[in-house]
């Protein structure tokens, strides 16, 4: 029996995720390993081999068939191969069935509703609401999930959305201010214009003045800058601090 030859320009794969943008009038596709496609838009894996079977641009990727070099020029430039499959990954169409897709969607509705839950209270009582009440939320809002953005993306965008009716807010940040010495009698001068911070304690000794505070998310570069500058230490002790009453600095 004669043998069977595989033309130079077909590669033959198998068990992939196609990743498909059209760009100029040309279709270009990569073939990534399932479950890696969400993983890398979501920053979770950064290693681009972990994410492609092969680092080829293709025309087909069920068919084997190689996208033509000219083509590739038109629609990306000078890119080196790599660099297209970055740009296909970030901003083609994951070629999924229906219950992949529909799989794909819950999962990341889950995710986004878990990401709010950990970022967010509910300024009334201060306490964090459930995954499943902010799911509920999502629901209510009618939030449609983004597949081609991050989770903390539209997490952020999630809150935004939420806002019009639910109270929920940022939880605030909770973090040590330490000057040297007598330098701490300068805190409510320097770091009173931030309308966020509250002091939550403040702690004395003979070398050092520290104080406890929390400061909303918005306002923690500012508090950075500031202490820097002022060559005080910083400290964050927790990203989401609950059910603690504070009194404003100013006070």
């Amino acid at each position: 029996m004669p043998k069977i030859f595989t033309p130079t320009n077909q590669l033959k794969l198998t068990n992939v995720a196609v990743v498909r943008l059209k760009k100029t009038g040309k279709r270009f596709e990569i073939a990534c390993y399932r479950n890696k496609v969400m993983a890398w838009r979501n920053n979770t894996e950064t290693d681009i081999d972990e994410v492609l079977q092969t680092h080829t641009i293709f025309l087909n990727v069920s068919k084997g068939q190689f996208a033509k070099k000219e083509d590739l020029v038109k629609a990306f430039g000078n890119l080196d191969d790599t660099s297209i499959c970055k740009e296909i990954l970030l901003k083609g169409e994951l070629q999924v069935s229906d219950k992949e897709r529909e799989s794909v969607l819950e999962s990341q509705f889950k995710q986004i509703a878990y990401e709010v839950s950990t970022m967010c209270v509910n300024p009334n009582n201060d306490y964090p609401y459930p995954p499943v009440v902010i799911e509920t939320a999502m629901k209510n809002a009618h939030y449609s999930i983004k597949p081609h953005h991050n989770i903390k993306q539209q997490a952020l965008a999630v809150i935004k959305l939420l806002k019009e009716s639910i109270p929920i807010e940022r939880a605030q940040i909770k973090l040590t201010i330490s000057f040297s010495n007598n330098e701490g009698a300068k805190f409510a001068e320097k770091f009173g214009q931030i309308k966020s911070l509250k002091v939550e304690d403040e702690i004395k000794t003979d070398y050092s003045h520290t104080y406890v505070v929390l400061v909303e998310p918005q306002h923690f570069k500012q508090v950075e800058e500031i202490g820097k500058k002022e060559g005080c230490l910083l400290d964050v002790i927790s990203n989401r601090e609950l059910g603690n009453a504070s009194t404003d600095l100013m006070n």
